[in-house]
């Protein structure tokens, strides 16, 4: 289980992040912390959290001064960052400082649960150890973005179509449009917008199925899959 503490100032948006770690499977909330010194004591008093949601505005310090902290204390934990802060001043700041992704509230849980998932198969990635393909470089070092699809058209969420990557990468095979709003828990419009712009993308491969009548059905496969 990867153990995760969960950082905010806000105790109730606080215990809505601790639920919603909770509802992804492979994660355990190890703790919750509501300032800058009870995150700091938190990561010295639990065993081995692997992951921190830290919030950027804390009462007593910023998110940011907290990652420096602990990394001066030689605690190498992963950090995706969870805050209303939006300038690129504090963006670039924790770019710099390691943080993996930044998420801006306010998210939904699929929202957090992709970046959740992607983190779970980088690690899976850095703990097999061996050589890395070109597409495990390309998750080492853009860990829970969704810029395999540069420049997302207007009224497409990064989000959404991360779920429906992901779906396409877990699957055996092709999927349709309705297996994979059946999956992510989209609608089947959704679903079949989304997979055709990856397909418009180079990202996922189209083939078509016929059956003994009617239109053949499109179905979908990740295109980078190795």
């Amino acid at each position: 289980m990867i153990q995760v503490l969960v950082v905010d100032d806000d105790t109730r948006v606080a215990r809505v992040n601790a639920a919603y770690v909770e509802r992804v499977p492979g994660f355990r909330v190890a703790g919750q912390a509501y300032n800058a010194a009870e995150a700091l004591r938190r990561v010295e008093e639990l065993p081995r959290p692997d992951l921190v949601l830290m919030d950027h505005h804390l009462p007593d310090e910023t998110g940011l001064a907290v990652v420096q902290e602990m990394r001066r204390r030689g605690h190498q934990i992963d950090v995706i960052m969870v805050t209303a802060a939006r300038d690129l001043v504090t963006v670039r700041a924790a770019l710099r400082q390691g943080v993996l992704q930044y998420l801006v509230k306010p998210f939904s849980f699929a929202g957090l649960r992709a970046k959740l998932e992607t983190y779970a198969d980088l690690r899976r990635t850095l703990d097999r150890g061996g050589t890395a393909e070109q597409s495990d470089v390309d998750l080492i070092f853009g860990p829970l973005s969704a810029g395999f699809v540069p420049d997302l058209p207007k009224g497409h969420s990064p989000p959404t179509a991360e779920l429906v990557r992901r779906a396409l990468l877990n699957a055996e095979g092709s999927l349709s449009a309705q297996e994979v709003a059946e999956e992510t828990g989209l609608s089947r419009q959704t679903a079949q917008r989304y997979l055709k712009l990856l397909e418009r993308t180079g990202k996922a491969r189209l083939t078509l199925r016929y059956g003994d009548a009617g239109r053949p059905e499109h179905r979908y496969a990740w295109a980078t899959r190795t």
